[in-house]
Order: C-alpha cells, then sequence, then structure tokens
C-alpha cells in the first residue's frame, strides 16, 4: 500500500495544482520510483490512498499494467483519513497476508526485496529505520537486537517503510486516525520489529529536499 492522500501543505505552491507524490524528481514522478521498485521486488498488486487531487493520481497509475502491477484505489474524504484511517479504509483490497506500507512522500534506495517478508507471529509490523536526518534529530524510536524498544538501543527515524500485519487494524472502527498510538501500543506489548537502513534516504516534505533529492539524483549517486 502507497500512502498518497497527503495534502503537501509545505510544498505549496507546487502541491496547488499537483498532488505531492506526482511532482517530478529527475524527469518522472515520484510515485513512479516507488512503482518501479515495487515490480521489481516481485510485487503484483498495490493500493494506493488519495485525497488531494486524488483523480491525477488514478490517471497516471492507471491499471498499473505499465509497471506489470495490477493497481487498486482507495479513495478517501476531503482531508484525508490520516494514516491510520487510510489503512483500515483499505484493508478489504489489501487481502489477509502482511502487506508493505510505503510513505508516498519518501525516497529510499533500499531493495524492496530485501525487507522482510514475513512477520513474528506476534509482531503488528516491522518498520524500517534510518540515522536521524538534520531536520528530524531527535528521531522517532529506538532499536535494538531487531526489536523497536521505548528507551533501549540506538535512537533512530521511521523511513516511512514497513511491513504491517493485516488483521492489526482489521477490528479498528473507521475514522480519521493516526498510526502514532498504534505504534506506541505495539512498542509497549513488545510486538514491533525494526531493521536499520544506511543507504540514501529522503523524506520528500519541502521544496528544498525535493531540491536535494533531484541533486543526488543528477548526480548519478543512486
Amino acid at each position: 500500500m502507497i500512502l498518497a492522500a497527503g495534502r503537501g501543505e509545505r510544498m505549496r505552491p507546487l502541491t496547488d495544482s499537483t498532488p505531492k507524490p506526482l511532482l517530478p524528481v529527475a524527469g518522472k514522478p515520484l510515485l513512479a520510483y516507488h512503482l518501479e521498485k515495487l515490480a521489481k521486488a516481485g510485487v503484483q498488486r498495490v493500493v494506493i490512498n488519495h485525497a488531494h487531487l486524488g483523480a491525477q493520481i488514478e490517471a497516471y497509475v492507471g491499471d498499473g499494467s505499465r509497471w506489470q502491477l495490477d493497481a487498486q484505489f482507495s479513495p478517501e474524504p476531503a482531508g484525508g483519513l490520516e494514516t491510520a484511517g487510510g489503512i483500515i479504509q483499505a484493508l478489504p483490497l489489501l487481502g489477509d497476508d502482511p502487506f508493505w506500507l510505503i510513505n508516498g512522500d519518501v525516497y529510499c534506495e533500499v531493495d524492496f526485496a530485501t525487507l522482510p517478508s514475513a512477520l513474528a507471529d506476534h509482531d503488528r509490523a516491522s518498520l524500517l529505520l534510518v540515522d536521524n536526518p538534520p531536520h528530524h534529530p531527535a528521531g522517532d524510536f529506538h532499536l535494538q537486537g531487531g526489536r523497536i524498544t521505548a528507551q533501549q538501543g540506538e535512537r533512530l527515524t521511521y523511513a516511512g517503510i514497513g511491513l504491517f500485519s493485516a488483521d492489526w487494524l482489521a477490528t479498528e472502527r473507521l475514522t480519521k486516525c493516526k498510526l502514532k498510538p498504534y505504534f506506541d501500543e505495539a512498542i509497549a506489548e513488545q510486538r514491533l520489529a525494526g531493521v536499520k537502513f544506511s543507504g540514501y534516504w529522503q523524506d520528500v516534505g519541502t521544496p528544498a529536499r525535493l531540491s536535494a533529492l533531484e541533486a543526488h539524483l543528477a548526480a548519478g549517486e543512486k
């Protein structure tokens, strides 16, 4: 599932007429990089949620066949449902197996085929973590021995990519809600795994970071 429902306020005015996942980077939309990598990793079906200018996303992706993917969409009301709400609504499209969840506004050079494809029986999710970027020096979670903990281990930033259990939110009521409280609950229950990625990653949340990614790709450093 690719999360593509955000308004992209910090990207305005670029996102006034273009949804953030469709902003061009080195000649193609940011979303295309995700679709290419998923197809290369052997993924066959992708679900994309959207709210702001979602018709543009559907028109660009179509049925997904140009990437050898089966693309389906989960439209949300104006303003979106936040991350957890978006997942809850999309669950009927995602099936019963664990699924990768990917923020549509990140760029990451991890090989998706190396990411976890299965969860331990008790785990809710396995998150990809990266070193804390300059704009987020405090990080999000601690990682120790492959487990995300409340206090122990290296402090890292959530990359916006992870493997999620399909039954984690299956009994939750559909409403606009964030994912962070569910993460906190899973950490308290010791049910959240983590993997660190040390390669190039960028949260494309501002025009400056978009320019930084453009420069990185133009330099051929990918």
